[in-house]
């Protein structure tokens, strides 16, 4: 017997009624676990200072101590609390990181959008600004500012980070809005006389989430990383908390060589979860956006004998009644 002459079964969708699913976006595993984890932070970082057990800069007796029932996460070379520091640091890094990504991403929207869309002039003006700021170093830049300055403070390194953090998204969604200018929903929208900022807004945006967020969870990243760096290196106030700002008194303390490592791993992990958070968020966008890939894995089809096939993408279930000589 040949290949060829082989029969299959046949295989008949399984009759389900269609339901409107109601915020399908957090039914998302993925993005219900990242915007839970952004949620707990973000309660952190709003009352984080009102519920710290001790002050995070006094000093105590306790010195380099591991944690315990006082001290949760241990105590630093002058007895600081480093659960209160961290508690104290939260709203730091997440008004920096986030503030910065709003800046970026609103300004990556206006210019790459308006720029793929309307063309000409004002395409090449728009994109000669873009590689402008592309080529301008962010963190130097940073690091000039607040040495400059005697304390720079949390919205202003924001704002610089912001102002030169947009370029990169800006260009691609540049080139994503090229992709889409000449579609026929687009065409057709044009064609009936709606309005510039009515197109964009209606029918390219939309089109466009899963970009924006990448590139807003992009920048949110490079902003906290990049602020704690800041604290990491000196450059801003020792006297300021965020993660940063610990790891800096660890490193400076040689806490690693004093097997103290209480005192960097908290603030290690709460950067490496808040990180872990975002990317979940953005994989959930991903997956909410794209119809293949929110299908993948859940499409069930049922052979004539009742045996129920799950389809996933680039496999195709092939049951044969008979083996192959």
């Amino acid at each position: 017997m040949t290949a060829s002459a082989v029969t299959m079964e046949q295989v008949a969708p399984v009759a389900a009624p269609a339901k409107r699913q109601r915020f399908r976006f957090v039914a998302n595993k993925k993005a219900a676990a990242g915007l839970l984890i952004l949620a707990i932070y973000g309660i952190l970082a709003v009352i984080g200072p009102w519920i710290t057990p001790y002050d995070p800069g006094a000093r105590g007796d306790d010195l380099v101590q591991p944690p315990s029932a006082e001290h949760w996460m241990g105590t630093t070379h002058l007895g600081q609390d480093v659960f209160s520091q961290l508690l104290e640091g939260t709203r730091s890094v997440m008004f920096v990181g986030f503030f910065a990504g709003i800046v970026a991403t609103v300004l990556s929207v206006i210019i790459g959008v308006t720029a793929g869309y309307v063309g000409g002039k004002t395409d090449e003006v728009l994109s000669a600004l873009s590689n402008v700021f592309l080529v301008i170093p962010a963190l130097p830049l940073i690091i000039i500012i607040t040495s400059t300055l005697d304390n720079a403070e949390d919205w202003l390194i924001a704002l610089v980070i912001g102002l030169t953090s947009w370029s990169w998204n800006a260009r691609v969604l540049r080139a994503q809005t090229l992709s889409l200018r000449r579609r026929d929903f687009v065409e057709a929208a044009r064609a009936t006389g709606e309005r510039t900022w009515r197109v964009i807004t209606f029918e390219l945006l939309p089109n466009l989430t899963a970009v924006i967020a990448s590139g807003f969870v992009g920048t949110v990243i490079f902003a906290v990383l990049s602020e704690i760096t800041l604290a990491f290196i000196g450059v801003t106030s020792a006297t300021t908390w965020n993660w940063g700002t610990i790891l800096f008194w660890a490193q400076g303390q040689q806490a690693l060589a004093q097997n103290a490592w209480w005192w960097f791993v908290p603030a290690g992990l709460a950067i490496a979860v808040l990180g872990t958070a975002l990317a979940l968020v953005n994989f959930g966008i991903d997956e909410f956006v794209s119809p293949r890939l929110r299908s993948a894995g859940k499409t069930k089809i049922k052979t004539n004998t009742g045996r129920t096939v799950r389809m996933r993408i680039g496999f195709t279930p092939v049951i044969r009644k008979e083996p192959l000589p």
